[in-house]
């Protein structure tokens, strides 16, 4: 299926927009990740059916290290009248501000930098040496948790447990070919669940490979309880703990141009504030943060909304709009915990007309971005990778336009 044949020529498309505009500012959910790589869903579908349930128009893929399921994307999406965004994340390392022991986007290790690239070209290419350098992090990454699938199996085997994990049967049957330490955690708690018939057997099972704390969540919520099994045995500290080779890391020049490569926009994802409203050292200065960005050649910022207040998604979200950055919202949905497609703030908080607005805009440019990259090959980006500011307005009504045009036809 070539998705983009479906779309008429642009002069068309616009001149169809504006028989058929009606003003509204269509539900966005740019960020969210699949059982390609680690997710709360159990296959793409069940997001875009909840996407229509509950009223968003526009979706975005953005699985860690793969584009695999791009294609399945599309035809759901265009199945339910969806709107697709093509996105990827990924892990760098910025090694300036690791040795400054600067702490940017990731809570714990300084220099760890998460980048997404937003509005990839479809049908997916990276061309080499990137692909060979991707194929290599995925290739670190699967062995760093096969090493951490042995260590349990050796905690289970001192414990009495009485079974194992299998990794193989793990990769076969529980992913798409990438392996994240969540898939052991889920593992082992379904193995729990199989193997002990009473609630004293898992307290049993769960305080002896807790290496004697007992478990603090509900037997019958699954999502905390994993969170326990990562927390007590898979993090920094935990008996079944390996630390990340070197080599699954990029740096993130790389990482920015791979993206740029696979035709994409390289986009910094904000933590921003946590419960207690701290932020990371690289975060805490907006105002900082968005002149390093620039200087590193980033024109677009997202955020996870359900991790963050009303008053920081918009203090942070305008400041960057106001600035010419590309802003977007995502859920995420990388963890077992289900949440709803549309977006709130912390606390279940409504989002503001003014975010909507953004995170609409935003979402528009990066969809013309991904047409004009597939008819014309190049999009907002221009050969440096910069952003054309000057048609910014252009290519948000030529988004509108083809998100329109998807939703109607």
């Amino acid at each position: 299926m070539d998705f983009w044949k479906g779309f008429p020529e642009k002069s068309e498309l616009l001149a169809w927009a504006q028989k058929k505009r009606d003003g509204n500012i269509r539900l966005v959910n740019a960020h969210m990740h699949t059982p390609y790589s680690f997710s709360a869903f159990t296959d793409i579908t069940q997001p875009l059916n909840m996407a229509v349930k509950e009223g968003v128009s526009v979706v975005g893929i953005n699985d860690f290290y793969t584009t695999e399921g791009y294609k399945e994307w599309a035809s759901g999406c265009s199945e339910r009248k969806l709107f697709p965004l093509f996105n990827i994340e990924y892990i760098s390392l910025n090694s300036d501000d690791q040795a400054a022991g600067i702490k940017v986007n990731d809570p714990n290790n300084p220099g760890r930098t998460y980048l997404s690239g937003k509005g990839l070209a479809y049908p997916a290419h990276l061309p080499a040496p990137y692909d060979t350098k991707l194929k290599s992090v995925l290739k670190e990454s699967n062995i760093q948790v096969q090493k951490m699938c042995d260590r349990l199996n050796e905690v289970l085997k001192k414990c009495n447990a009485g079974f194992q994990l299998d990794y193989t049967e793990i990769k076969a049957t529980m992913t798409k070919g990438m392996v994240r330490e969540r898939h052991l955690a889920k593992a082992l708690r379904k193995k729990i669940n199989d193997n002990c018939i009473t609630i004293f057997d898992k307290q049993l099972i769960y305080k002896n490979i807790f290496g004697g704390k007992a478990l603090q969540s509900d037997y019958d919520n699954a999502a905390a309880i994993e969170n326990e099994i990562r927390g007590n045995l898979l993090k920094a500290g935990g008996a079944a703990f390996i630390a990340e080779s070197p080599k699954a890391f990029l740096d993130m020049e790389t990482v920015c141009q791979m993206i740029l490569k696979a035709g994409g926009i390289p986009t910094y994802p904000f933590l921003a504030d946590d419960n207690n409203g701290n932020f990371t050292e690289f975060e805490g200065s907006k105002e900082k943060a968005l002149k390093t960005l620039k200087k590193r050649n980033i024109c677009s910022v997202e955020f996870i909304t359900t991790r963050n207040s009303l008053a920081t998604l918009e203090e942070y979200a305008i400041f960057f709009n106001a600035n010419g950055f590309v802003v977007t919202f995502g859920s995420e949905h990388n963890t077992p915990a289900m949440e709803p497609i549309e977006l709130f703030a912390r606390g279940n908080t409504p989002l503001s007309e003014m975010l909507l607005e953004i995170n609409y805009q935003g979402a528009c440019i990066t969809a013309a971005h991904q047409y004009l990259v597939a008819k014309e090959g190049s999009g907002y980006l221009n050969s440096e990778g910069k952003p054309k500011l000057n048609e910014r307005e252009k290519f948000v009504a030529l988004g509108k336009a083809l998100i329109e045009y998807q939703i109607k036809n």
